[in-house]
């Protein structure tokens, strides 16, 4: 930043066929990334900037702007953001079309959960039995087998499993709404999952105090009390706990683990008494007090919020009725899966945790998310609304954001009666914005009548919308047939197959027609012609709305307008009430 002593550093995340660079401005006191996604945190001015496995950081020219001085539109300096993915550069990556290598597409696979996986995981949401729950004599034969023939080592095992935690509680308790989190950690190896938990926490951006009453004297215990040391997370005596539970917006039972046996004694029984009928606990593995088998048998033990078992669920875990239940532990061989018979559902993505068990009873009414953080101010926009977009689509991408080109396409027949659907964004320039589709859809047909339409982007993470609405033309014969030959094989001839929007006899016809035509090509030499029915369409804008979540709903809205009155290449700018 102009006049700052200290540099900024680029960021560089390469995983897959993914690459991104992301500036880091210490002078803002910003130096927090996940992988996959970018959050930013405040941290104080001391703070050091540290390298990830697969990050490197390089200093840059002072000038450079991190992510936060985007977003705010305070900076007068572009910083250098390249995204490398299936739109290309960064500069064309909705302008060219040129598809994934085969090692990209690969790559890319790795992030998508397969088929199969998908429909376990909806399995298990409505099947508990369709998960395995093990007794304590399984869980600890299987530790012994990860910790003997496996080559685990119990640090290694301890720090997945706390990893998983984290994951879960981040998962359940976004940390906008949730920051302050208190750990209370036992002696033995559930204490070290949650010291564990407790660092993962301080860097997701969670504000954290630990209470460890009785530490266990081993080197590695000793490393992990020493590492949330050098973070400034404070320890609490447990008697300071009675006045201040109220505090937390959560707090982790990590007291007691599946080799417990018989009553807590001191100082944890009344530890688990105090935490009894609190709001959002999160128990470790088991509820503390809970027998590993037959659950809350005394009447002695917590009723958690929040349960994260780990390798397998135990027993006890059938009788848990709080509202959220996860599964954490990404390490089980199929070896040990096989041995024991599990059955565990499979991890979408890159995730740590998986939700297992019924979902609860849903209260639509009161999902809501509180925005915070973001402003949108009128000195802040670009004059071009088409800048603006380009700027806020790269924000998207930049922070990994899954398919940031899907847009609502709204549409309406000659009587007025509306549709909308999700489609993806192809193209855009100061001409408009383009997609593609079949000309025989309703879609298709409803622009026929009335080439009136609204596209609509939503960035969750960012807490933003972008809303354009105007008038649409198909693009010309040139443009559709670059981007039809630009597609996946298999989608182009996917687009021969369908004709969009007919009542057809049943999957069978397209599968036979897809069967068919790929006969028809199978020499990749022929080249397949883009049929008629099908090609892009290009909206106009006439007005854009861009729209940034804040704090009690009250938005912010800014909208650009074509006015009569106004020279045709001017844009007005006006602020509407959320």
């Amino acid at each position: 930043m102009p006049g700052t002593k200290r540099i900024c550093f680029i960021v560089v995340a390469r995983i897959g066929a993914w690459e991104c660079s992301l500036a880091f401005c210490p002078n803002l006191h910003r130096n927090r990334l996940r992988v996959g996604t970018c959050k930013w945190q405040d941290k104080p001015a001391s703070a050091k900037v540290h390298g990830y496995h697969g990050i490197t950081l390089s200093p840059i020219a002072p000038t450079s702007a991190c992510l936060h001085c985007i977003q705010e539109r305070q900076s007068l300096f572009k910083p250098p953001v390249t995204v490398y993915d299936k739109y290309q550069s960064l500069s064309h990556r909705v302008h060219t079309y040129t598809p994934l290598s085969k090692s990209q597409a690969s790559d890319q696979q790795l992030f998508h959960t397969t088929k199969k996986d998908m429909d376990s995981l909806v399995q298990h949401l409505h099947d508990p039995n369709s998960i395995s729950y093990i007794s304590q004599e399984a869980a600890a034969a299987i530790d012994e087998l990860l910790m003997g023939p496996l080559g685990f080592s119990v640090d290694q095992l301890m720090e997945l499993a706390g990893l998983s935690v984290a994951s879960a509680i981040f998962e359940a308790y976004p940390v906008q709404a949730n920051n302050r989190v208190l750990v209370i950690c036992g002696p033995g190896n559930n204490g070290g999952d949650g010291l564990v938990a407790a660092r993962h926490l301080h860097h997701f951006g969670y504000s954290l105090s630990v209470c460890y009453p009785k530490r266990t004297d081993k080197p590695l215990y000793h490393g992990l009390v020493t590492q949330l040391e050098s973070l400034s997370i404070p320890f609490l005596l447990e008697d300071e706990l009675p006045s201040i539970l109220s505090s937390f917006d959560v707090v982790v039972d990590a007291i007691f683990g599946f080799s417990f046996r018989g009553q807590p004694r001191p100082p944890f029984d009344a530890l688990i008494q105090k935490l009894v009928g609190l709001p959002n606990v999160v128990s470790v593995d088991i509820p503390s007090g809970w027998h590993v088998e037959e659950g809350d048998i005394n009447g002695i033990g917590l009723h958690p919020d929040m349960l994260v078992s780990l390798t397998a669920p135990k027993l006890c875990a059938r009788k848990f009725k709080g509202l959220h239940h996860f599964l954490g532990g990404r390490f089980v061989p199929p070896l040990i899966a096989e041995k024991f018979g599990l059955k565990l559902p499979p991890y979408p993505g890159t995730s740590q945790c998986v939700w297992i068990g019924k979902l609860p009873s849903i209260d639509v009414g009161s999902l809501r998310e509180n925005y915070v953080g973001a402003v949108l101010l009128e000195e802040h926009l670009n004059a071009d609304p088409f800048s603006q977009f380009k700027e806020w689509f790269e924000d998207a991408v930049a922070m990994g954001l899954p398919e940031p080109n899907a847009m609502t396409l709204a549409t309406a027949n000659k009587e007025g009666h509306p549709s909308a659907r999700m489609v993806l964004l192809k193209g855009y320039d100061e001409h408009g914005f383009v997609w593609y589709t079949n000309y025989g859809s309703r879609k298709a047909l409803e622009l026929a009548s009335n080439p009136w339409a609204s596209i609509v982007f939503f960035w969750e993470r960012l807490h933003r919308q972008a809303r354009i609405t105007g008038c649409v033309e198909k693009v010309s014969s040139e443009e559709s047939d670059e981007y039809f030959h630009s597609r996946p094989r298999e989608s182009q001839i996917g687009a021969l197959v369908s004709a969009q929007s007919t009542v057809i006899a049943g999957r069978h016809v397209l599968d036979q027609a897809y069967e068919d035509l790929q006969s028809r090509y199978a020499d990749k030499s022929i080249i397949i012609p883009r049929p008629d029915h099908w090609g892009g369409f290009r909206l106009q804008p006439e007005a854009f709305e861009f729209w940034q979540g804040r704090e009690s709903r009250l938005h912010d809205r800014l909208t650009y307008t074509k006015e009569m009155a106004v020279d045709k290449s001017n844009w007005v700018i006006h602020r509407l009430a959320p």
